[in-house]
């Protein structure tokens, strides 16, 4: 019951209300990855002094995009950086601002199975219908002290445009060469094996209703809802588990001034291999649309909070791992950045 209560809230479109400051409400949609952490963050911004009412709709990275491209909001939110390409099409200049860090896990419905290992291969092999069961040779080789049932594997996978998808499969791509061939990468893919589920949400109840089924989900959603996630082979070979300190460990790096950078397959030795920022897009120039100053300032203070202390403390109360310290810094500079009318933000 608590699993199908916290997936019925997180898939449905979220809304924050704080008391009056209409005049400044913002509205924002985007990836389903952040919105526990975003549940929670956009509730107590509402409580600060500087608070205004926000909604915000958890209908993956595509369709936040799109969103903010269409001016239907005031931020969208991806957990994959536009490319070039992409950021030419939004018309104008486009920030990223990153809130948090999260993995991307391989979460499995098999019972008493718990530190099952996965290499880049088998992962193939399992989405692209090549290895069937779980007690395949390839597997139990790999595992020899578990206990491996006779069952059918049900992979489950994204229908929906969706960063997590992007990031999982950029990382796949990068590591395995049929996966390169025969999947690709981007946010919208064709699988030829498994059940397609809409955001993570949907691919976490499936994965949670299914005996024998594994899917690919945001570290929260695995952590939040107990379920068993398998540790995954690094590029030092070591099998990592998804937690706040190795998804942190991916993040160890140089970090452009745009924050666009990818984190996956890191070489640290203790880094989770599928991890990532996870962004809140706007434009750089806020007047626009018939927006007002009080909007474009509130989505700036709303941003600011996010990446404070404060905001920072409730992204690792809800399974992600916070900003470090270099990213934090350069994003401060990307919020004093943006404008109104070519004059900036207070």
């Amino acid at each position: 019951m608590r699993r199908t209560l916290f997936l019925t809230i997180i898939a449905s479109a979220i809304l924050f209300v704080s008391c009056g400051k209409k005049e400044s409400a913002l509205s924002g949609a985007g990836a389903t990855f952040p919105a526990p952490f975003y549940n929670i963050v956009f509730k107590e911004y509402a409580k600060t002094e500087q608070g205004s009412e926000i909604t915000y709709g958890a209908i993956g990275s595509g369709g936040g995009i799109r969103s903010l491209k269409d001016k239907t909001v005031d931020f969208g939110a991806t957990d994959v950086f536009l490319s070039e390409k992409e950021l030419q099409e939004m018309g104008a200049d486009i920030i990223h601002i990153p809130t948090a860090l999260g993995g991307v896990v391989l979460s499995y419905n098999l019972k008493d199975i718990k530190n099952l290992k996965l290499t880049s291969e088998l992962i193939s092999d399992i989405y692209l219908g090549k290895i069937k069961n779980w007690n395949d040779e390839k597997i139990k080789v790999l595992n020899p002290d578990l206990s491996l049932p006779d069952k059918q594997i049900t992979p489950v996978y994204r229908s929906d445009g969706s960063g997590t998808t992007a990031v999982f499969s950029e990382y796949m791509t990068k590591v395995n060469a049929e996966w390169k061939e025969k999947i690709g990468e981007g946010k919208s893919l064709k699988f030829p094996e498994g059940i397609a589920a809409k955001g993570n949400p949907g691919v976490a109840g499936i994965v949670v209703e299914t005996d024998g089924a594994i899917g690919y989900i945001g570290s929260e959603y695995a952590l939040a809802l107990n379920m068993q996630s398998a540790l995954l082979q690094n590029s030092a070979g070591n099998f990592v588990a998804a937690d706040g300190k190795s998804i942190s460990a991916s993040a160890n790096i140089d970090i452009p001034a745009d924050t666009r950078v990818v984190i996956t397959n890191s070489s640290n030795p203790d880094a989770y291999p599928i991890a990532t920022f996870t962004w809140i897009i706007a434009y750089k120039e806020q007047n626009y649309n018939n927006r007002t100053i009080e909007q474009a300032q509130s989505l700036a203070n709303l941003l600011s909070y996010i990446i404070s202390d404060a905001g920072q403390e409730l992204a690792g109360k809800t399974h992600y791992a916070p900003l470090p310290p270099l990213a934090v810094e350069k994003t401060k500079a990307l919020i004093q950045s943006m404008t109104y009318g070519g004059q900036p933000l207070k």
